[in-house]
């Protein structure tokens, strides 16, 4: 295999994400952080978060998920309702609307590339993790802050 041939493998991979993520929106109206997000919603006790919680499982900054949360507001998939224990603290809450949503959502890119990584032998993990590595290096992209969530937006 040639250098033109991995770039042409590289292009697929991220056209495949970018044709993901517009799939996901058409068909959900939300895009891949926000599904993830309520996902991550639908997996908590009561449907409810806190944001620092939120920033932590997406590994987005502050800002990226005030936006988030906001735009799933304005969907009304989600309320932001003061604990009531601690009137200070605010909590995100899942909606019925966006309860449905998650139950009618598609298994995703990212959740079927999880499962399938998860059933490689270590040996094959492996060697994966040790040619991303490479290729990372490679393409000067170590220092760039990234998440664990594939979106289109990061091609863009």
């Amino acid at each position: 295999m040639n250098f033109i041939e991995i770039l042409i493998k590289l292009r697929r991979i991220v056209r495949s994400i970018n044709l993901e993520s517009k799939r996901v929106d058409k068909e959900l109206g939300v895009s891949i952080p926000q599904l993830l997000c309520l996902q991550f919603l639908a997996e908590q006790e009561d449907y409810e978060t806190n944001a620092s919680k939120l920033k932590s499982f997406l590994n987005l900054n502050a800002s990226t998920i005030t936006g988030i949360i906001s735009r799933l507001e304005k969907k009304n998939l989600v309320v932001k309702l003061p604990k009531s224990t601690d009137k200070r603290i605010t909590l995100i809450s899942l909606t019925a609307k966006g309860i449905t949503l998650i139950q009618n959502a598609p298994v995703t890119f990212q959740q079927k590339l999880s499962e399938k990584l998860q059933a490689l032998p270590p040996e094959k993990l492996e060697t994966i993790i040790t040619g991303i590595d490479l290729l990372a290096e490679l393409m000067e992209v170590d220092e760039i802050d990234a998440s664990p969530i594939i979106t289109s937006e990061e091609f863009i």
